[in-house]
């Protein structure tokens, strides 16, 4: 394993982490065995605003059934699963994390959608795909564990068809500052490697990406995790949520924390975007 795939296995490393779903599921009354999708929702949707991010994402992305469709960082295949629900796209999945992986095939099959969602444990700096396969990449906040970003975007730009569509929800590097740790994806600087909306925009259009839509979404975001800070002080964690990703409850509090001041004071920035291969 390279030193840096080692440094980022560690970084979201969970013991146990189905078994903790499955546990938490069956204590909120559900049957691991008979779930539809929207059970999964509170831990599945592993990106800032949850669910309703994803479903903005994909009201731009004009999906239709059998869209051949690679979510770059899919974690649990959260977003994989409800374009596969919602849209009936053949949604192919990856991750560098082995655990998250097999936990999405896992949670796939029971929901009944491992017809149309599959998962691989892959680096993303190298796809075993074919050039010009896809007709939509999806990527929500994987690329700022990777340090090389030409070689990312690339990557995706081979991999799609010509006038193929990347949607992304990604997280930027502010102009406040350099941002305060621990967050979600970073406990230190080690696997942190944002870079500022500007130098991204660069980067997509020397990848053969013409941007079509560039929403920032910052102000919505903080929103969102000053009202789910609140009611994790108020309420407590739930029993399904994405706390049993970050470390438990203490540790979410610790990042959601930091994640409020890093929006607040312009150290990172939220962007939905869509771009078209030229």
């Amino acid at each position: 394993m390279e030193p840096a795939q080692k440094l980022i296995e560690t970084q979201y490393k969970s013991n146990h982490l189905l078994e903790a779903i499955q546990s938490a599921l069956r204590k909120a009354g559900k049957d691991p065995g008979n779930l539809q999708p929207a059970d999964l929702t509170p831990v599945d949707a592993f990106h800032i605003r949850g669910r309703q991010a994803t479903i903005e994402l994909a009201d731009l992305a004009s999906l239709k059934p059998g869209t051949q469709l690679l979510d770059v960082g899919c974690r649990l295949g959260g977003s994989a699963r409800y374009l596969a629900s919602e849209y009936q796209c053949d949604v192919t999945g990856v991750d560098l994390i082995s655990e998250y992986v097999d936990t999405a095939k896992v949670l796939t099959r029971q929901v009944g959608l491992d017809h149309l969602a599959k998962f691989q444990q892959v680096n993303a700096l190298s796809l075993p795909f074919e050039d010009e396969f896809f007709d939509v990449v999806w990527t929500e906040h994987a690329q700022m564990n990777i340090a090389d970003k030409h070689g990312f975007y690339g990557e995706i730009a081979r991999v799609l068809k010509p006038q193929g569509r990347l949607l992304f929800h990604d997280i930027f590097q502010g102009n406040g500052g350099p941002i305060y740790f621990p967050v979600p994806w970073a406990d230190d600087e080690t696997v942190n490697f944002l870079i500022t909306p500007e130098s991204a925009k660069d980067v997509l259009e020397s990848s053969k990406f013409s941007i079509l839509h560039w929403a920032y979404k910052s102000r919505a975001s903080l929103d969102w995790f000053e009202a789910m800070l609140e009611k994790l002080k108020s309420s407590g964690p739930p029993l399904l949520g994405t706390h049993l990703l970050i470390g438990g409850a203490e540790s979410a509090e610790v990042k959601l924390y930091n994640q409020i001041r890093n929006i607040r004071e312009n150290r990172m920035v939220i962007i939905q975007g869509l771009a078209e291969k030229r």
